[in-house]
């Protein structure tokens, strides 16, 4: 086999069609576009959200909402998972569990704008949290557990 011998099954690829090529050709003339008018013209289309002449529905309806491009995003993580991550090895109790510890565990996969703890969950283990938020709920079941949190 050669490649300069290698081609396409018969009826794999269609020639295009050539338009305004004659009468005979059969699209001649008007190139298969009809007579005159705005979609007779090169360059020359209506857009996709075009109504007939009215009001289009993205103009009809108001403009709402905003988007800070100032707020900082947190990652979160719930006391059940800390506790599940410590019995699962993937944590160590004893030492200070922060951002940098859980993304070195491959338990977050991003650091965004910092960690957030949240109570969701039961926590037995004594654990020393850096965080830079926290609900009230997951700060009080640490210090009942007998762990601390601090900020980052």
């Amino acid at each position: 086999m050669k490649l300069n011998a290698l081609m396409d099954n018969f009826g794999a690829r269609q020639n295009a069609t050539r338009v305004g090529r004659g009468i005979g050709s059969g699209s001649g003339k008007t190139a298969g576009r009809g007579h005159k008018g705005q979609k007779a013209r090169s360059g020359s289309r209506k857009q996709a959200t075009f109504q007939g002449g009215q009001m289009p529905i993205l103009r009809r309806f108001p403009k709402f909402g905003f988007n800070n491009p100032f707020a900082k995003e947190y990652v979160t993580i719930n006391l059940g998972d800390i506790e599940k991550f410590i019995a699962a090895g993937k944590i160590d109790a004893s030492k200070e569990i922060t951002a940098d510890s859980l993304f070195a565990a491959k338990i977050i996969n991003r650091k965004l704008d910092g960690l957030k703890v949240l109570a969701k969950g039961e926590i037995k283990s004594a654990v020393n949290v850096v965080a830079d938020k926290w609900s009230k709920a997951a700060e009080a079941a640490i210090v009942k557990a007998g762990g601390s949190i601090k900020n980052n």
